[in-house]
């Protein structure tokens, strides 16, 4: 069993850790304190071909897999994990469906400046009354001529505001349930598809999250994502695929807060000596290195299985449930090491802790996820 990275793995890591660190590191505290969303910084991303890592070259992709990619979310979250989440919406669950499911004109159309990141791509499934239960979906689309017509809202959409394309899930077979379901590649700039003002979060402030609303949204009928009513199992299989980059999220987070707790308890003085020679500092300090690298190497596993054509859901939802659980409980150790300071603005380990919250809802919450590791053991 071979753990080490491949040379290629290595040198688009240290390419994102360099980037992140030159240009995210000194702007992540003044993009959460603005609500900014850094569109320069996305363009020096597109510049990189990050958006470009997951997809195959035939559609304007590098062709260097899952696990570059998520090596890419990472060390980008770790700077700034709201342009993290940017990232990793826009591959993972905006263009994914589009590489997986779409014809081949849909790819040349959608999938070529998606993943040249010529332009941003949404993912809409979460509806007010359909959030973990999302085959209630209510959006509906109904054929008329050679047009689909949506109607409906969607809610907490990363990058409904900036986003050139969506897809949508949507009710084509009423009373049929989660068979009803059909997914569609909508252009943002369609009459009628409106986004509402964003939303005020606890953290994430980087990052567009906004309500779609679809007013009579006509669509041509080419626009339909693979079969009519296989829309909610498509989605379902590219969620698989975007909890794994939540985990790298995730990892990239609790990373951070590795990392600024050990800096800080060496340079921190108490009672004459450095708070890092204490014995209890100590403790923290290697349980968070233990439990973020378990979670770097779950996510790694989970990827690595997709790259290579195995079956990779229970993997995906345990790679996302603990990385998102050790960001979480990394940021409160971090605080906890940084005392009063780490309560202020005056350090970032508050915002990891705001950041890393999401990490257990979005993309199916930590409860959905062992739900998914108890179906896959046949419960």
């Amino acid at each position: 069993m071979e753990f080490n990275l491949s040379e290629g793995q290595l040198m688009i890591q240290q390419m994102v850790r360099e980037f992140a660190r030159k240009e995210l590191g000194p702007i992540a505290a003044d993009l959460d304190r603005e609500s900014r969303f850094p569109q320069e910084i996305i363009d020096k991303m597109a510049a990189l071909d990050l958006f470009a890592l997951p997809f195959s070259e035939k559609y304007g992709g590098t062709g260097d897999g899952y696990l570059a990619y998520v090596i890419a979310v990472e060390e980008i979250s770790r700077a700034c994990a709201s342009t993290g989440l940017t990232y990793a919406a826009h591959c993972s669950i905006g263009t994914e469906p589009i590489s997986l499911f779409g014809s081949e004109v849909q790819k040349q159309q959608w999938l070529v400046p998606c993943a040249k990141g010529e332009m941003l791509a949404a993912f809409g499934l979460t509806e007010p009354e359909a959030g973990s239960d999302a085959g209630s979906t209510r959006t509906t689309a109904v054929l008329e001529g050679d047009h689909w017509v949506l109607k409906g809202s969607k809610c907490f959409i990363t990058n409904a505001t900036h986003a050139g394309v969506a897809v949508i899930s949507a009710v084509t077979e009423p009373g049929r349930g989660a068979s009803g379901i059909s997914a569609f590649i909508v252009p943002t700039s369609t009459p009628g598809f409106n986004v509402s003002s964003t939303y005020e979060k606890l953290g994430m402030k980087a990052s567009d999250t906004a309500e779609i609303i679809l007013d009579d949204v006509h669509i041509p009928r080419e626009n339909l994502l693979g079969e009519q009513g296989r829309g909610f199992k498509q989605l379902l299989k590219v969620l698989d695929g975007g909890r794994i980059s939540i985990g790298a999220l995730s990892v990239g987070i609790a990373q951070a807060c590795l990392d600024e707790a050990l800096a800080y308890a060496k340079a921190r003085v108490q009672f004459g000596q450095a708070i890092s020679r204490f014995q209890a500092i100590q403790f923290k300090l290697a349980d968070m290195a233990m439990s973020v690298e378990l979670a770097r190497l779950a996510v790694y596993r989970a990827a690595w299985l997709k790259d290579q054509g195995f079956p990779f859901t229970r993997e995906s939802a345990i790679a996302k449930l603990y990385a998102s659980d050790t960001a979480v409980k990394a940021a409160l150790e971090a605080i906890q090491i940084f005392g009063g300071y780490g309560y202020t603005r005056e350090y970032p380990v508050e915002r990891y802790l705001r950041d890393a919250k999401l990490m257990e809802i979005g993309e199916g919450t930590s409860e959905i996820q062992r739900l998914v590791i108890a179906r896959q053991l046949g419960c």
